[in-house]
């Protein structure tokens, strides 16, 4: 096997990028199009062509069973670069940020920066996507909706102040290193991932959030929030066309949900 993986790791240098996401919504792809987009690299995101659903349906469908090195994927976002494909969030993540200058390749700070994204990924998407959809994701959210209150209350009241003071406790800690990054002193995909955690929690949430950053409590948390929005990549991509806004996703505002 140690041959044919060479052979990929060399093939694959610069091949282009593409991410195969559903079109219309932000979604997970959106981390993905965050890291690219920082590092101004190009890529084609399958969702602005006229091929993104056909694209999506092909890799998923249960006919797909991958070829003899890429097993199939279950879900989007999908990556491939050059002949490998790969899905699930954290490993594309895990894979593009140190090629793309935005995380070690290699040491320890590779499996730190994981941690920190994997619990990022936790709270801000999984525990946030089940606030609106508790019981089953086959139903709609109107089918759902006093089990989505109740779900919401503890978000709200436990699961975010408990995030927010997890990423807090990281920028506070000596492996942050300095200035407003959460490790090693610089720029790195796990600011990028707090940020589209931070700013999605803040559209499906926005008095809850509200309240939090005027406690004062996550001064930090919020600092590297303004920090990344403003760094000129980011800023540029965030007010052109190719933003996906927000609605039917992962975040969703229903005013509802923070009803007392």
């Amino acid at each position: 096997m140690s041959s044919p993986d060479a052979k990929r790791v060399k093939t694959n240098d610069g091949a282009p990028y593409e991410l195969i996401y559903w079109p219309g919504i932000p979604g997970r792809g959106e981390w993905v199009r965050l890291l690219f987009e920082e590092a101004g690299v190009p890529y084609t995101d399958h969702a602005k062509e006229a091929d993104g659903v056909s694209a999506v349906l092909e890799y998923i469908s249960a006919e797909n069973v991958g070829d003899a090195t890429n097993p199939p994927v279950l879900a989007s976002p999908i990556l491939k670069h050059g002949d490998l494909v790969l899905h699930q969030l954290p490993n594309i993540l895990l894979y593009l940020a140190p090629k793309l200058g935005l995380a070690p390749t290699e040491g320890d700070g590779v499996f730190f920066l994981n941690q920190i994204v994997l619990t990022l990924l936790d709270g801000f998407v999984n525990e946030l996507h089940d606030t609106h959809h508790p019981v089953a994701t086959s139903l709609y959210y109107e089918d759902q909706k006093p089990e989505a209150k109740k779900r919401s209350k503890y978000f709200i009241a436990e699961r975010i102040p408990k995030f927010l003071g997890y990423t807090q406790r990281v920028l506070d800690s000596k492996a942050s290193g300095e200035g407003p990054w959460l490790y090693g002193g610089k720029l790195t995909y796990a600011d990028l991932t707090l940020f589209q955690c931070l700013d999605g929690t803040k559209y499906a949430f926005p008095k809850s959030i509200e309240k939090l950053q005027k406690s004062g409590k996550y001064d930090g948390v919020f600092k590297l929030y303004d920090t990344v929005k403003e760094l000129p990549n980011i800023n540029k991509y965030l007010e052109s066309k190719r933003r996906i806004p927000y609605g039917d996703g992962i975040f969703r505002y229903y005013p509802e949900l923070e009803e007392e």
